[in-house]
């Protein structure tokens, strides 16, 4: 059957445009456009605290699949990473860090950066157990927040641990000596470096400068000081918490999404701790806390595309729905899951800023002299 030239002209118009517009979505939704050819390999070190999302099989076959990337993602300290020669005489392609103003302190190291980009945010967080919340509530420390959840004050709880208070004089009467937190070791993992600028911002009453420094790094070391062993990462931290229980651990400084991606991880094992455990893990919300950005930073041009892939919808959804990660943003995910909405405050609004990367050198060269 013969077609017009007006219908033939019609019909490339709208080939066109359905062209186009497939080609704008794809575009924007790069995960969903495959990937040919054989996969790119890329070597780099990340933070202890990403480690489960890195190794999720659903991750890394989007990965490879979608965007042609399989990664050798080799755990390391956050701070370490973009300081120590060792690691960056290794010639990674990318690092990934735990905090933004790591970013700076890779670039003083003599890193060549390509491009960097926040891909999570994660506040920091204040771990116990029930028993332990529920006595600083009585000591007048903390504030209950619906659930598992508290909010402190973590001026107050600093001073007190400053003043060398027992644990029976802020309402825990159950525990034996002086009151402390415990942190990973600030000159090697993120947690424990934002949980050092954290309380040095607070004792000084503002973000900490390299003028009121000097004024209240003592305070800071003696935080530091009645801790004892503090771990290389965060992710061992949390696991000696876990495993050590209220009398080994009954506070220590992590990552909101390490709680609930524990729990997500063996929903079963949850229900046992929650019906049959003496204490319970609880979260306490730090009143300031500080948010912990993700930044992914391409040393080789390479790696660009890897910051493209875990920037895309999917990646993104998984992070939150198997691992807790909020987005770049700080928001929460689109999936509702009520394991997760039970356990994490969907708003924070009470945050500090870091302190510049040359106050957070000089701070980390006090505590560890």
């Amino acid at each position: 059957m013969a077609i017009s030239r007006r219908a033939f002209g019609i019909g490339l118009v709208v080939a066109s445009g359905a062209a186009t517009g497939g080609y704008v979505y794809l575009r924007n939704h790069p995960e969903l456009a495959g990937h040919f050819g054989e996969a790119r390999r890329l070597f780099g070190f990340a933070g202890g605290e990403k480690e489960g999302f890195l190794s999720n099989a659903r991750v890394r076959d989007v990965l490879e699949r979608r965007f042609g990337l399989v990664l050798d993602a080799r755990r390391a300290g956050s701070v370490e990473m973009v300081r120590e020669r060792a690691l960056l005489d290794q010639k990674p392609q990318f690092l990934w860090p735990s905090s933004s103003v790591l970013v700076e302190v890779a670039r003083a190291s003599g890193v060549k950066i390509s491009r960097d980009q926040v891909i999570f945010n994660s506040p920091i967080v204040l771990y116990s157990w029930d028993r332990v919340a529920d006595g600083l509530v009585k000591g007048g420390l903390a504030e209950p927040a619906g659930g598992p959840r508290y909010k402190i004050d973590l001026a107050k709880l600093l001073k007190a641990i400053i003043a060398g208070e027992s644990w029976a004089a802020i309402g825990v009467a159950d525990l034996f000596g002086r009151a402390r937190v415990v942190c990973t070791d600030p000159n090697k993992s993120n947690s424990g470096f934002m949980f050092a600028g954290l309380s040095a911002s607070l004792l000084s009453g503002d973000v900490v400068t390299l003028d009121t420094l000097d004024r209240i790094n003592g305070d800071v070391a003696t935080v530091f000081r009645r801790m004892g062993f503090k771990p290389p990462s965060s992710g061992k931290l949390f696991d000696d918490y876990i495993g050590g229980g209220v009398g080994a651990q009954p506070l220590i400084v992590g990552y909101e999404n390490q709680l609930v991606e524990w729990v997500l991880q063996d929903a079963e094992r949850w229900k046992r701790v929650e019906a049959n455990a003496p204490a319970k893990p609880v979260i306490l919300y730090p009143q300031p806390t500080v948010f912990s950005a993700h930044p992914l930073i391409s040393i080789d041009r390479q790696a660009d595309d890897l910051i493209d892939a875990l920037m895309s919808e999917t990646v993104l959804e998984m992070a939150w729905e198997d691992h807790g990660f909020r987005g770049p943003l700080g928001t929460i995910g689109k999936a509702r899951n009520t394991l997760l909405e039970q356990r994490l405050i969907d708003r924070i609004d009470a945050v500090l800023p870091m302190p510049d990367a040359p106050v957070m050198l000089a701070l980390l060269d006090r505590l560890a002299a």
